[in-house]
């Protein structure tokens, strides 16, 4: 049936208009049938889509982290948690590596109207110590006291929201003790004296440090799972399992992160009231050639939608794309070599009139591992064997034939010479 918690424009329902009586009850109990069925409509979804499941469409890699932060939800949403203190994480690793985006994805999850469900606050706005102001709102007789603070005033809207602190190892030591006492006591008083209560809400943490402990102990557990993988190979051709997965030990977390986060953030009591420290590790092949397929997928729609464009690529195309991964930038690295080495040829082409509309363009790659061993079976150049490999783009014609295009290259800013 209809809606009875509609609300109209002055943010009424059915309910507010009602007087005592029959209608009012019947109102009322039209309203806890409707929430009753709502509630057993939310499990029933929760169980056919799981959290992780659909964290996964989202996020390339990082199942351990995935699977924290899904285990600390289901929790929360089914009863088995603490009623008198927040949902605290935070998470550890380097940049571009998913940290936001699982905590965007969480607050779409959680909340219909991410917009208010969501807030994200960038902790490198308060280091100084007079910008506590913003967090929490100036007191009396200070400039700014009506405005209210950042945190405060969009807490008050949404008091079971998903909180993101971006990069709170920024942030100046004053305003982690406000979110100590956030965290410990659920609840924060602004600046005009009142209290907000939001144990309902999550917070969410992330930072850089210690990401370079985390990413170098990464590929270490990485090249050791692959030495083992090939001395099984060796002994018995049956029992081989090569996978990419790996696991940090508690030993490593307690040992060598914990020390470098109490050297930085200088309280125990700050660290014990985070629930879940959640390690994000660097990407593995398999997961760049993902993103990396992502990527061009993303350019191959706005190709078609714009210029009637079909892209086409394979594996070999992603593998030399995938090289371009750098550590410590994380996917924007990969979305980056993507731009310069495809989408760069593209606009160039399209500037000098070489893509026809509606044409299919196939990219290539020259100078390849594959036609270098091709080209130097009988000989041992080493300048053939030190060529990088490089991206072409090629018109498909109606029979299936490919044209290679003749781009002209424009300046190359490294090129440049540059006369004082």
């Amino acid at each position: 049936g209809a809606n009875p918690l509609q609300k109209n424009e002055m943010g009424h329902t059915p309910l507010d208009y009602a007087r005592e009586g029959e209608v009012m009850n019947l109102l009322r109990a039209s309203e806890a049938k409707f929430q009753e069925e709502q509630r057993r409509r939310e499990v029933e979804e929760r169980r056919r889509f799981p959290l992780e499941q659909r964290l996964k469409e989202h996020i390339i890699g990082q199942e351990s982290a995935i699977a924290t932060v899904g285990a600390a939800i289901r929790r929360k949403e089914n009863g088995w948690y603490d009623e008198e203190h927040p949902l605290v994480f935070l998470f550890l690793g380097s940049s571009g590596i998913g940290k936001t985006e699982l905590a965007k994805q969480t607050a779409k999850y959680i909340h219909k109207d991410v917009k208010k469900g969501f807030i994200r606050l960038d902790m490198s706005e308060f280091q100084e110590r007079h910008e506590v102001a913003k967090f929490i709102g100036s007191p009396p007789g200070y400039v700014g006291h009506e405005e209210g603070g950042q945190l405060t005033k969009k807490l008050r809207q949404c008091p079971n929201a998903v909180v993101l602190f971006d990069e709170v190892d920024k942030a100046h030591p004053d305003v982690l003790t406000i979110m100590l006492q956030l965290f410990d006591e659920g609840r924060l008083t602004d600046g005009k004296g009142k209290t907000i209560d939001c144990k309902d809400a999550i917070f969410i943490m992330t930072s850089n440090v210690a990401s370079e402990e985390i990413a170098q102990h990464a590929l270490q557990l990485r090249q050791e799972a692959v030495e083992m993988s090939k001395k099984r190979i060796a002994e018995n051709l049956e029992d081989v399992q090569m996978t990419d997965k790996i696991t940090i030990s508690k030993q490593f977390k307690e040992k060598v992160i914990r020390p470098i986060l109490k050297a930085h953030f200088r309280r125990d009591e700050f660290l014990g009231r985070i629930n879940e420290i959640v390690y994000f590790l660097p990407f593995c092949h398999s997961e760049l050639i993902q993103l990396v397929n992502k990527e061009l997928s993303f350019w191959a729609k706005k190709a078609k939608a714009r210029h009637n464009i079909t892209l086409l690529w394979d594996r070999e195309v992603m593998d030399v794309l995938a090289d371009g991964y750098n550590l410590h930038y994380g996917a924007r690295s990969i979305k980056h070599e993507v731009e310069r080495r495809v989408v760069n040829q593209l606009a160039a082409a399209y500037e000098q009139d070489l893509l026809p509309r509606g044409c299919t363009l196939r990219i290539t790659v020259e100078d390849s591992d594959k036609q270098l061993l091709k080209t130097t079976e009988g000989s041992s150049s080493s300048t053939e064997k030190s060529k990088v490999p490089t991206l072409r783009l090629e018109i498909v014609e109606k029979d299936r034939k490919a044209r290679k295009l003749e781009i002209q290259a424009p300046l190359n800013p490294e090129n440049i010479t540059y006369f004082l």
